[in-house]
């Protein structure tokens, strides 16, 4: 595999980033979460 210079999200994304001793698995995982700010619990739950 030739050398090559990654882009600057490539170095963020990876950084520190080592591979699993079980599996060899180097990615990165994804979280698709989120969070919403309420007025009061009542706004909440009337959703």
């Amino acid at each position: 595999m030739a050398d090559r210079e990654f882009g600057l999200e490539t170095l963020c994304l990876h950084a520190g980033q080592l591979p699993d001793p079980a599996t060899g698995s180097r990615a990165v995982p994804i979280y698709q979460t989120t969070s919403y700010v309420f007025d009061s619990a009542d706004h909440a739950a009337s959703l």
